[in-house]
């Protein structure tokens, strides 16, 4: 199936990963429309820092109303599922959001998309589902393991959509990411919170747990796999692992931080960043051969280069501002 002149929903297109997949549907000459949580601000999230506002539909509203999401995909082609709660530390206290809005939303919009005869749904899943790697590299046959509220709702989801795949012929594609990074990144996870705090010349880098291992693929491959998969009419009912293929620990990829960033600033464990000892992941590791079977998809941008173009962004001195780096955002 071609991207161009598609008429393509994004959900969650207000989000760090969304908001790139918005700029990439554009540059393949796709009709995007996209859904900004509503809020009373008219804040349309990061959407407002891309570079083709002027080029897409802007939609706000929320994936928990049914009755919204059919509106929502009225005269739709494709649609990119990712509006979710993506937190894990803001599972831990609240399980109910994550249920209703990853859960259920998923739920209204598949239901939506049946309605509206959508010609596929990419889904969009996550590493987590897999919890700590039994075997590596991660396939796609690996056990699930809801290790956390927020794991065990994106597992739910994804039984949502593939029982809408058998039930009803709709046709659906799970893909899960491994950790993206990059430009616009939320302040909750490592990497930002490493650089952002270097960059407002701290005195000392407050992170949690360092050993733990991640497989960390930049964020214009993640919406490339996706594309990829979305192109694909062999992928409708299968499941893929977009992710680089190789591991880093959590202490490593601080030194190279350090390194790329030429800081020498000291490190302190902080309790409030550490996860509940058998919640905590402690190793992933992607396996991409189906994907790249498939669709040919590998990713292009190494480590090294993808944390240069975020350090790059971050140390623009407009976007460090968008963030508090002085307050553990869960």
């Amino acid at each position: 199936m071609e991207i161009a002149k598609q008429r393509i929903l994004v959900t969650g297109a207000d989000g760090f990963i969304g908001s790139h997949l918005v700029e990439a549907l554009v540059k393949e000459g796709a009709q995007v429309r996209a859904l900004s949580q509503y809020n009373s601000f008219n804040n349309w999230g990061w959407l407002e820092d891309t570079d083709c506002l002027n080029e897409i539909e802007v939609v706000t509203g929320d994936i928990r109303d049914p009755h919204f999401c059919k509106t929502l995909t009225k005269d739709i082609d494709i649609i990119f599922h990712l509006a979710a709660l993506i937190s894990i530390p803001y599972s831990y206290v609240s399980p109910d959001g994550n249920v209703d809005t990853n859960v259920k939303g998923t739920l209204n919009i598949c239901q939506a998309a049946l309605a509206n005869k959508v010609k596929k749904v990419i889904h969009t899943s996550t590493s987590e589902v897999y919890g700590t790697a039994q075997y590596v590299p991660i396939d796609e046959k690996h056990p699930l393991q809801p290790q956390s509220p927020y794991s065990a709702s994106k597992i739910g989801a994804e039984a949502i959509a593939m029982s809408f795949y058998h039930s009803f012929d709709l046709p659906v594609v799970i893909a899960r990411p491994f950790n993206t990074y990059g430009p616009r990144q939320s302040a909750r996870a490592f990497i930002p919170t490493v650089i952002s705090q270097i960059v407002a010349n701290a005195q000392t880098i407050k992170v949690g747990n360092l050993t733990p291992t991640r497989d960390l693929n930049y964020v214009a491959d993640t919406c490339h796999g996706l594309i990829a998969l979305a192109k694909s009419d062999s992928a409708v009912g299968e499941i893929f692992n977009v992710g680089s293929g190789s591991e880093i620990s959590m202490s490593d990829l601080l030194v190279l931080i350090k390194e790329l960033m030429d800081s020498d600033i000291s490190v302190i464990q902080e309790e409030a960043r550490i996860r509940p000892q058998k919640s905590e992941v402690e190793r992933l590791l992607a396996d991409n051969g189906k994907i790249e079977s498939l669709t040919g998809f590998r990713p292009t941008h190494s480590l090294r280069d993808g944390l240069r173009l975020t350090i790059d962004w971050f140390t623009n001195q407009k976007n460090p501002k968008k963030y508090k780096s002085t307050i553990y955002n869960v």
